[in-house]
């Protein structure tokens, strides 16, 4: 055996060794801790919808930011002028903080502090009279900072809380201009982490006014007058109380929520209090905090130990205020407020209030971590429970395993000892591609699964070109080794061309596309690589390794037809007639998307996505006339027979979310008891992430539009360019207008199915004009173009139905046995190869027909 064929089965076996060596510590759990330490530990990456957890996006108020840090130099300022003897009132306005002093000396000498010991601060108006006045705001450096740094605290304090939270492999990064991204994996309590994650724990000590809570009833009456009034609403938040009772509090007072929890019914009790503004004590001024347990009722608190600045600042609180009580204010929640018996040195203070030890512990983990400089707003929450996970996994290769033997046994069949050959290329395709997932620690998620599948597809396609080939040249009288040899040969630039259009989509959607999309980019431009590798150099390897030891195999195929003789462009017109209908039907549904008309997923028109779980069989009629009772419009329910699966969808565009899903889990809870409904992953999306989600799916489709178009005029022509363009936006506009005129739900998901059908029919369309374009090369100019097309579209057809059906048998597995996250998707690629088929026969190459009037091009030039 030649030393080269040496060398390349080498390669092969070597490149399969190390590849399941990646994948094994992913398949089996039970490997020795030497392997894992000195030869590899790293498992697969599964997504969030495959192993269960939380993404979230968090929107930071940077405008809040900007307001707390004025805020608090303007309280720091207040201080340093009452100990310097100067009198100032303060009030807030849209400008700024306006300061007014008693004298125009009082204002001078603020003006100097101001000028020396605090250069976050400017001085935008002055106004002289009898009460002298300046208007004092952030200075533009001061707020640029601020702006350009509030994210990324943010994102440093996030981080934090999830390190000590102790979750597995957390993903934390920064998103366009004000956003963070947040995945857990495999997070068991995803509640309690969004409220770690998004609590801003902005902590205060600050004093009960005691004068003011001796009149509490009659706050309590003027409440229950504004509710009657309707000046207040049944859900008020604290703003509107303090809006409302403004005329009647002390001046320097604030209202309150007064948070605990009833220590023998465990109910949340909520209840006024009145609190002087000024705080005297900050969370910045906390060292660390601990749950410790103790005090009269042997239950959890938080200890706090402070600063050596909040420690002097704290004894002399207390030392001024013995018998006050002192409010403990975490977010604008009053926590505690406990008695100051005595003076307290030292630095050591505690927060109480009937906390589980759950609870303690995440409010000490928040202050330990520190405050966020901003509030953040949830724009996005997608949860699997683990359940719907295992389950997604389980279905998902049930049906993959599943389509997937279906397509190996066809091949043996069809194909015999070839068929073999690429069975072999197909599963080190696969083992080629999750060890490159593993290698580079890429997510595989359920659209990655559909790049796999796609890749399966192609697979199966290069392999099918390059035996038709091989039939072809016996055909023509030649010997077994050199029909091999030429089958290679002649099938090598159709394969090239086929997945270097494939591999520009699949780049511009990883550069443009996001979330999902991306995902399914990453797999697929592996995929298509490995696929490379395997059909034209890994196969050839066996065949020339027989040559060589004098056992050329035999090349009996199987064959569906034989040599068809179809006009096919006869049927030009007709077609054409049908694909218009289509078209329109996808450009009305496009239309009415962009309105939001159509019924859009979650993840495009904004709203909640629910999956729950019940114990026994329901009824949705009931279920529905509850929720609709509850006060929740646009209501979509579904259910999965023999699964006691709810699926509950409500559409809303509003920019934050988390309010419905509690308020449909309190519903489902409190009226039908006994069905013990279980949320087992949820998907809630603000309406400006969704429409961000629109716009990169759409610059991301038409960016891998201009790429293989701009390909396919270098390596074809213009025309061919442009035909396969046409006849990809024709497959995507087909297909989604079905799914609009069947009202079927249009989602991320469906997206990612529209992008593997154009990979797909592209493929077609090229491996097509790929045989024109050779034709017109052998038979010349003169030949009709019509008789060219029709002879080329004939030459292939046999592949084209043999690559359909191999597709489709894994396609329709999915479909039946991959489960209802998974069916709609399989429902558009069913659609979508069988509409890209006909796309490449009966729309792209009547096209270059009439771009060409009919004539035969020629292959120098347009």
């Amino acid at each position: 055996m030649p030393r080269y064929l040496k060398m390349k089965i080498a390669l092969v076996l070597a490149l399969t060794l190390i590849s399941a060596v990646l994948i094994l510590p992913s398949f089996y759990s039970g490997l020795p801790p030497w392997f894992k330490k000195y030869v590899y530990g790293a498992r697969l990456k599964l997504g969030l919808d495959l192993q269960g957890g939380m993404h979230v996006v968090l929107k930071v108020d940077v405008d809040k930011a900007l307001e707390n840090a004025l805020n608090a130099s303007v309280q720091d300022l207040r201080e340093a002028l009452g100990k310097r003897g100067i009198r100032v009132s303060v009030k807030e306005t849209p400008q700024g903080f306006v300061l007014s002093f008693r004298s125009a000396t009082d204002l001078a000498r603020a003006r100097d502090l101001i000028e020396r010991e605090y250069p976050e601060l400017k001085i935008v108006e002055e106004k002289s009279g009898a009460y002298p006045r300046i208007t004092v705001a952030l200075s533009e450096n001061r707020a640029r900072f601020i702006r350009e740094h509030a994210v990324e605290q943010s994102l440093e304090v996030i981080r934090n809380r999830v390190d000590q939270f102790g979750v597995t492999e957390p993903v934390i990064v920064r998103q366009g201009k004000d956003e963070i991204v947040v995945q857990l994996p495999g997070v068991k309590d995803p509640e309690r982490a969004l409220k770690l994650i998004g609590q801003t724990a902005q902590l205060e000590f600050k004093l009960v006014d005691e004068e003011a809570m001796r009149r509490i009833d009659f706050y309590y009456n003027l409440i229950d007058r504004a509710l009657k009034e309707g000046r207040l609403k049944p859900d008020y938040t604290r703003e509107d109380l303090n809006r409302v009772l403004k005329p009647y509090l002390p001046p320097g007072d604030e209202v309150y929520f007064w948070v605990t929890r009833d220590r023998d019914t465990g109910r949340i009790i909520k209840r006024l209090i009145i609190l002087k503004r000024r705080a005297l004590l900050t969370g910045d001024m906390v060292k660390t905090a601990h749950v410790r347990i103790g005090g009269p009722y042997n239950e959890p608190y938080v200890s706090l130990t402070l600063t050596s600045r909040g420690a002097r600042i704290f004894e002399r609180v207390t030392a001024e205020n013995v018998g006050r009580r002192l409010a403990i204010v975490l977010d604008n929640v009053v926590r505690s407020a406990p008695v100051i018996r005595e003076r307290i040195p030292g630095g050591q203070a505690q927060i109480s209030g009937g906390f589980t030890y759950e609870e303690a512990s995440d409010l000490a983990i928040v202050l330990r971590a520190g405050a966020l400089p901003a509030p953040v707003k949830v724009i996005q929450n997608i949860t699997v429970g683990p359940t719907l996970g295992r389950d997604s996994i389980h279905r998902g290769l049930v049906s993959g395993i599943l389509g997937g033997v279906a397509v190996l046994i066809f091949m043996i069949i069809y194909y015999r000892f070839s068929g073999f050959i690429a069975d072999v290329a197909l599963i080190l395709n696969v083992l080629f591609l999750l060890a490159v997932l593993s290698l580079f620690r890429a997510t595989l998620t359920l659209p990655g699964i559909a790049g796999i599948i796609l890749t399966m597809g192609m697979g199966v396609d290069s392999n099918v070109l390059i035996f038709e080939r091989m039939r072809e040249e016996l055909l023509l009288g030649r010997p077994p080794r050199a029909a091999i040899n030429a089958g290679y040969d002649r099938a090598f630039w159709t394969i090239v061309d086929a997945h270097v259009t494939t591999l520009i989509t699949a780049l511009a959607l990883f550069l443009f596309g996001t979330g999902p999309i991306k995902g399914f980019a990453v797999t697929l431009s592996a995929g298509i690589v490995i696929n490379l590798f395997t059909a034209i150099f890994a196969t050839r390897i066996v065949y020339d390794a027989l040559i060589v030891k004098g056992r050329t195999p035999k090349i009996n195929f199987l064959q569906i037809i034989g040599k068809p003789n179809i006009n096919f462009m006869k049927a030009r017109r007709f077609c054409f007639g049908l694909s218009g209908v289509l078209v329109a039907l996808g450009l009305i549904a496009f239309v009415q998307i962009s309105r939001g008309a159509a019924n859009l997923g979650v993840d495009l028109g904004g709203g909640v996505l629910a999956y729950y779980q019940a114990e026994k069989p329901f009824k949705l009629d009931a279920i529905r006339k509850a929720l609709s009772r509850a006060g929740i419009k646009g209501l979509q329910l579904q259910d999965v027979k023999g699964q006691n699966l709810l699926l509950v969808r409500v559409r809303e565009k509003t920019e934050t979310v988390g309010g419905t899903e509690k308020l449909i889990s309190r519903v489902l809870s409190e009226k039908f008891p006994d069905l013990h409904f279980k949320l087992i992953g949820k998907e809630e999306i603000g309406s400006a992430i969704s429409r961000e989600l629109k716009r990169k799916a759409i610059i991301a489709i038409l960016i891998s539009l201009a790429g293989f178009i701009l390909y396919l005029a270098i390596r074809f022509k213009l025309s061919f360019g442009v035909a396969a363009a046409v006849a990809t936006f024709h497959d995507v506009l087909a297909v989604l207008g079905l799914f609009y005129l069947m009202n079927r739900e249009i989602s991320l998901l469906l997206i990612t199915a529209l992008l593997t059908l154009a990979g797909y029919s592209l493929t077609d369309t090229v491996v097509i004009f790929d045989r024109i374009r050779e034709n017109i090369r052998k038979l010349g100019e003169r030949t009709p173009f019509e008789e060219i097309i029709n002879r080329s579209v004939n030459e292939m057809l046999a592949r084209t139905i043999i690559t359909s059906l191999t597709t489709l048998l894994v396609i329709l597995a999915i479909f039946l046995f991959g489960g209802v996250v998974l069916r709609d998707f399989a429902l558009a690629l069913l659609l979508g190869v069988i509409v890209g088929t006909y796309s490449s026969v009966f729309v792209a190459s009547p096209i270059v027909y009439l771009w060409h009037r009919g004539k035969t091009p020629r292959l120098g030039g347009e």
